[in-house]
């Protein structure tokens, strides 16, 4: 009878996971998707508690009380502009939690002297690399997002070889394990190799392309949940993840795409070039600056509004004044859209989070391809802290290092507005000629405080 309720509990958690996954395609069912995924994860708890092979729960109330301690705070006082190094640091716990398994579990297997079968050692073998190569690229990442890294390409010459040589070693040590499995030493320099190797895998990587980065190592970390579960027997490891693998993985290649990056660079970590100045330069042009009074004019009359949001929202916590601004202007009759492109921010989903959380609505938000169209009859693209996102060289410069990179077509509007601290460059470390163009206007400070004014503005005129 309990097996037959435990079974239950995991297909059911399994049906959930996979609702909920559907749901979180669509922003507009996105929330319902947590809540099922949310269900799902309760059901896979309770069937594993009642499970046969637990016969002491000290360990796991304490290890609950221990993910509660960590898990508050990072939910409740983290604020949403620092959301793509939180989720980073959630990766390492749980890439964590699955190496430390498979150590326990290899730990055990020796100390009970009961042998270590070859398809068992394989999967404990993939289940620790995995593991520790998520945990080193993890706290990489979020050293970068956080900035305690910088956020530029680390490089040195004969990076690439250094970095397959020890990709090279782990195969190797992992193919020895199999045939050894008793050798404990090999184990464990498997697993501080793995470490290594995630830390040489990310520090190569620029900020621009962190949430590439972060789809990935979630899907190295979804992987070894996966590989964990075959080495315990626990299917419900093993459905949700393969799930969180696949899903972390089929979203990498999309977002490499949106990127026109080499997915087979991301896999191997070989952004590693500096990037370079593109062959076309802003030396002789001037951007013209506006005021908050002209903005408001400007945006007040106008029949259509493309909204790019960017991290420089983010940073100044502007989307709730943003969703103001588009309702002052709907109030006086005109359009407002929101474009949102696919890697905008430093995390899949970033903007359509912070925009969902100001109750943006959802059929407002346009991807890429749906919104490109409609850039050549905008009266005004109002640019909030994008950079690289909108920068036409990705088009037309084929020395520049975002060449090829699908853009939003910010400059095809009549007008453009960019709000902005400064001309400084991007991630990709590049001066942007959509701040040059004729039709633009910059409209410099902090996002929150331009934005605020042009509520008020346009309220006057």
């Amino acid at each position: 009878m309990r097996d037959y309720f435990i079974q239950g509990s995991y297909l059911t958690a399994s049906v959930l996971f996979i609702l909920g996954l559907r749901s979180l395609t669509r922003p507009d069912r996105a929330r319902h998707g947590m809540l099922l995924a949310a269900a799902g994860m309760l059901f896979a708890v309770i069937g594993t508690l009642v499970s046969h092979q637990i016969v002491d729960y000290r360990w796991i109330a304490g290890g609950l009380l221990l993910g509660v301690v960590i898990g508050y705070p990072l939910g409740m006082w983290v604020p949403m502009t620092a959301m793509p190094q939180r989720i980073a640091l959630s990766l390492t716990f749980s890439a964590l939690a699955a190496a430390l398994v498979g150590i326990a579990e290899y730990n055990t297997r020796i100390t009970n002297s009961e042998g270590i079968p070859r398809p068992i050692m394989a999967a404990l073998g993939i289940e620790v690399l995995l593991g520790m190569v998520t945990v080193g690229g993890t706290l990489i990442a979020a050293g970068k997002l956080q900035e305690l890294i910088t956020s530029r390409p680390l490089t040195y010459r004969g990076q690439n070889l250094v970095n397959a040589l020890v990709f090279l070693a782990m195969l190797t040590l992992f193919g020895m394990l199999v045939v050894h499995p008793e050798r404990q030493a090999l184990f464990y320099a498997l697993i501080a190799l793995a470490f290594v190797f995630g830390i040489l895998l990310v520090m190569p990587i620029g900020g621009a392309d962190m949430p590439v980065v972060v789809a990935l190592l979630n899907s190295y970390s979804g992987l070894a949940s996966c590989a964990t579960g075959f080495a315990i027997g626990n299917v419900i490891l093993i459905i949700s993840g393969s799930l969180d693998g696949s899903s972390g993985f089929i979203l990498s290649v999309l977002m490499s795409k949106a990127m026109n990056r080499s997915f087979t660079n991301v896999l191997f970590g070989a952004f590693g070039s500096q990037v370079t100045a593109g062959g076309k330069t802003t030396e002789g042009l001037s951007a013209r600056s506006t005021s908050v009074d002209d903005a408001a004019v400007q945006l007040a009359y106008a029949q259509l509004v493309i909204v790019i949001p960017g991290y420089g929202m983010a940073v100044a916590q502007a989307q709730h004044q943003v969703r103001e601004l588009a309702e002052l202007i709907e109030a006086r009759g005109g359009e407002v859209k929101f474009a949102v492109h696919p890697v905008a921010g430093r995390m899949p989903g970033h903007m359509n989070v912070l925009l969902a959380e100001a109750n943006v609505p959802y059929d407002k938000l346009y991807d890429m391809d749906e919104i490109n169209g409609e850039f050549d009859r905008a009266d005004v693209a109002l640019v909030i802290g994008a950079n690289d996102v909108v920068n036409p060289a990705a088009r037309t410069d084929k020395a520049s290092p975002i060449y090829g990179m699908p853009i939003l077509n910010a400059d095809h509007a009549k007008s453009i507005i960019v709000l902005k601290r400064s001309m400084a460059a991007g991630f990709a470390g590049i001066e942007n000629e959509l701040f040059y163009n004729p039709k633009t206007l910059m409209l410099f400070g902090d996002a929150k405080k331009s934005l605020t004014g042009l509520v008020s503005e346009v309220k006057n005129v």
